[in-house]
């Protein structure tokens, strides 16, 4: 009996017991627990100074938000609170201040729930932009009256024709202005050879400035870009020109028709631009030059020109009378500055300057001028005045190796009448080579005419680059001069047996001596370059040397007067404007 009656007292002990657990269980529940709020910030952006760009997070906090701090570059930028919301999508503009470009801000996110939990801090990243890409205008012709502006890229696809010519097959003849706002920017196609051809009767304006200049280049990016990639600039006048009937197509065959009655036609104006990388081949020695002008008159201006890496002539006037000053022609393949077909116009301050391998098969020089292909009498003749050039070679010491087809400072041939004043040529295997009986009667008559003209560091380089060695004169003098290159005025031809280059009865050198203010030198040592006149960036002015010294002006209203040799003194004509490394411009902003 006693443990029956003991399990009995033991049972509703428990039962007791299970009763209170119950009640407790109802009136005392375990906290509920929530995980961390988490944040996804916005992505990356980027702007120029001053854009406006959004800051932008998404926060979710199954316990409640409580707070949202955003801090920028580590200092506080924004601050929110919460009272009930478990999300948000947080945005605030953000005005870029002014930071370099390429520059980053950083911005970091973090939230905390109503239990002061933190979520882990989320990051976006703004970076200041460099000058935004422009547009990019394709062009395939230009008609009527057209403006481009320097907030556009222009590219060229072909040939670009501005306006039509009569003489053109299929078309009906119509004229067309090109006005070029300062700054703007060129490409041409590389696939489609592209050149700008401004046709007879209708004008360019390109009218650029020392600190905007107009640029036409390779659509090619930095590091890629090489001479050829597209065709160049041709203007096409109404000019005299020395051909058959007057009117002509340039070399090639693209129908860039020229030549009238008219040497003061007027194509425009073309002043501080620079045309890089052009010139292409469009049959075997055809080729469109960098600046390209047929029959241009006198009418048209230019000035500040730069014609750089050209895959042919820098500059080449097929007729007309069209007037130029500071022109530069820069490592170009071919001729710096090339002359035929009758051009009679006047030319001041130039200036041309080579790399040491860059040249062409056909031959470098700095002048090239021909009346016309066969050297004929027809007129007029090729008899341009140029004053104040500087054609500055390849050779810049004894020990520099060059191109084996760099040939002459000028090369006067086929009945030119040229005339040159105030120059130097300087750095060239040959100075001067007057080539061809008519042109030696030109000399001989003072129709071609060199006067204050100083060849220096080109005579008698011998074996080092330049020459074969030791050649017996017709005269019996003995010259250690090689052929065909080592004179400072070259007195041989480059026939198997060498026969003299006469000027009447005396050696071409001893006739160009006598002229008022030449003189050869064999070192260029004297004549007050600067140090780095042959550098890839050269510095054109002088010290002082016998270059200072200048000489009068020729006649005309053209000319300015200038006491010195050359296309420079003191002051420096290129800054600002010019680009000797284009390779390395980006000028897609």
């Amino acid at each position: 009996m006693f443990q029956f009656k003991s399990l009995k007292v033991v049972l509703a002990a428990l039962a007791v017991t299970a009763s209170t657990l119950v009640i407790t269980g109802c009136n005392d529940d375990p906290e509920e627990v929530f995980p961390a709020p988490t944040i996804t910030a916005g992505a990356a952006a980027n702007g120029l100074v001053g854009a406006t760009v959004k800051i932008t997070a998404t926060i979710n906090a199954p316990g409640t938000l409580r707070t949202l701090t955003v801090l920028k570059n580590g200092q506080q930028f924004d601050t929110k609170t919460y009272t009930t919301e478990t999300t948000d999508s947080y945005s605030k503009d953000y005005v870029i201040e002014n930071a370099a470009a390429g520059s980053n801000i950083t911005f970091t996110f973090q939230a905390t729930d109503q239990k002061g939990q933190a979520s882990t801090v989320g990051t976006q990243v703004v970076t200041v932009s460099a000058v935004s890409a422009k547009p990019i205008i394709t062009v395939t012709a230009v008609t009527g009256n057209t403006n481009w502006t320097a907030g556009n890229i222009y590219k060229l696809v072909g040939y670009v024709r501005v306006g039509s010519d009569p003489t053109q097959a299929g078309t009906t003849p119509t004229s067309a202005t090109l006005n070029i706002a300062p700054g703007t920017v060129i490409i041409g196609d590389r696939a489609s050879k592209a050149t700008l051809i401004v046709q007879r009767g209708s004008q360019i304006f390109a009218n650029g400035t020392a600190t905007a200049p107009i640029v036409f280049t390779s659509e090619r990016n930095p590091g890629e870009r090489e001479p050829g990639d597209w065709g160049g600039l041709v203007i096409c006048g109404r000019g005299i020109n020395n051909n058959p009937g007057g009117t002509a197509q340039l070399e090639g065959g693209y129908a860039a028709f020229h030549g009238g009655t008219d040497n003061a036609d007027n194509s425009g104006v073309l002043r501080y631009v620079r045309v890089e990388y052009a010139g292409i081949p469009i049959n075997p020695n055809q080729e469109v030059n960098t600046f390209t002008f047929g029959s241009v008159g006198s009418g048209t201006t230019m000035e500040y020109l730069q014609g750089s890496f050209g895959n042919d002539d820098s500059f080449e006037w097929f007729g007309g009378a069209n007037n130029g000053k500071y022109l530069i022609a820069y490592r170009g393949l071919d001729d710096d500055f090339d002359m035929d077909n009758g051009f009679v116009g006047n030319l001041q301050f130039i200036v041309g300057q080579r790399g040491s391998t860059l040249s062409d098969a056909s031959g470098s020089n700095g002048f090239e001028v021909d009346n016309d292909g066969q050297g004929t009498t027809a007129t007029p003749i090729t008899a341009p005045t140029i004053s104040n050039a500087s054609l500055i070679g390849p050779k810049a010491t004894v020990e520099t190796t060059i191109d084996g087809n760099f040939q002459n400072g000028m090369h006067l041939r086929r009945n030119t009448k040229i005339k040159v004043y105030n120059t130097y040529v300087v750095g060239y295997p040959n100075g001067i080579f007057i080539d061809g009986t008519n042109t030696l009667a030109n000399a001989a008559d003072g129709s071609l005419i060199l006067n204050r003209v100083i060849v220096a560091g080109t005579d008698r380089w011998g074996t080092n680059g330049f020459g074969t060695g030791t050649t017996t004169l017709p005269s019996g003098a003995t010259v250690a001069q090689g052929l065909p290159n080592g004179f400072g005025v070259r007195d041989l031809t480059t026939a198997a047996t060498p026969a003299a280059i006469t000027v009447g009865t005396q050696p071409v050198s001893t006739w160009f001596a006598a002229q008022p203010g030449n003189s050869i030198l064999a070192s260029a040592t004297t004549l007050g370059l600067n140090t780095n006149a042959f550098a890839a960036r050269p510095t054109f002015t002088l010290g002082t040397g016998i270059l200072t010294a200048g000489g009068t002006a020729p006649a005309g209203t053209f000319f300015t007067a200038a006491a010195y040799i050359g296309a420079f003194g003191t002051t420096d004509w290129t800054t600002g404007w010019t680009n000797f490394a284009p390779q390395a411009t980006d000028y897609s902003k």
